[in-house]
């Protein structure tokens, strides 16, 4: 690995070129953060997509990617003297220094879940006016309920074992099938969201990450559909021509590949 005195000149290196990007070439010239948004959250899923492949040679070019954008939002803040990356990266040292007392303090803690606890008492103490502040507005649903639920888990607001989680899975279920008895779109609409949000509780209480779970299945759909698409093709024959039991043949397959 490289020595930090190597690290600190690649570093360096980026930020080179990032002056020279942005004061030579006219497409980096003309961003904006505002143009730089979407790009940032592409990128950020990218990164998530590698990893979940478990792809450390794509994780090291998609950090990459998102560094860049990081160190262009701080030459983008600089232009107007409103930060650089120096105040970025003593920032968040601040605020790591702040936020582990019982690091950089005198403050003792048990376990992970107390240093979470302190996390969010800290928060509240900077000022925040709600734990839930930190949770962004345009995160996707299933992340988002995730982490509402570590975020209150974090001031105390939790179950006490996985099995009154699972009990509250069950009574939900049970409030979505009546509504749908019911046909009353609406009405189910709201508790298979009490469903979804409860099994998102309990895949936390068995220390799965619901976001990642449902990722890999879709992967696995995909790739299992995608076979199935090629089979078909290899016998000239169209999807919509085959029967279910036809195409169920080679999704077994699939499964067993």
């Amino acid at each position: 690995m490289n020595s930090r005195v190597d690290q600190l000149k690649a570093f360096d290196r980026l930020l080179t070129i990032m002056d020279e990007l942005r004061e030579q070439c006219p497409w980096d010239k003309k961003q904006t953060m505002e143009t730089l948004r979407h790009l940032t959250i592409e990128e950020t899923y990218e990164l998530g997509d590698a990893i979940l492949d478990n792809d450390l040679d794509e994780i090291k070019k998609e950090v990459g990617d998102l560094m860049l954008h990081l160190v262009f939002y701080s030459k983008i803040g600089s232009e107007t003297n409103s930060f650089d990356i120096a105040d970025v990266c003593n920032g968040i040292c601040e605020k790591l220094i702040h936020r582990h007392p019982h690091i950089y303090g005198d403050v003792e803690v048990a376990d992970e879940e107390e240093v979470k606890r302190n996390w969010e008492k800290l928060k509240l103490k900077e000022g925040k006016s709600s734990v839930l502040e930190g949770v962004p507005k345009s995160l996707p649903a299933m992340v988002k309920a995730n982490r509402i639920q570590d975020k209150v888990a974090g001031v105390g607001f939790d179950w006490e074992k996985s099995e009154q989680v699972w009990e509250k899975v069950e009574e939900e279920l049970k409030e979505f099938k009546t509504e749908v008895s019911k046909g009353d779109t609406n009405a189910m609409e709201d508790e298979f969201g009490d469903v979804l949000f409860s099994m998102v509780n309990y895949a936390r209480f068995l220390n799965i990450n619901p976001e990642n779970a449902l990722e890999r299945t879709n992967k696995k759909f995909s790739k299992r559909f995608q076979y199935l698409e090629a089979k078909a093709k290899s016998l000239n024959k169209d999807l919509k021509e085959m029967t279910l039991a036809e195409m169920d043949v080679f999704w077994e397959e699939a499964k067993k590949l």
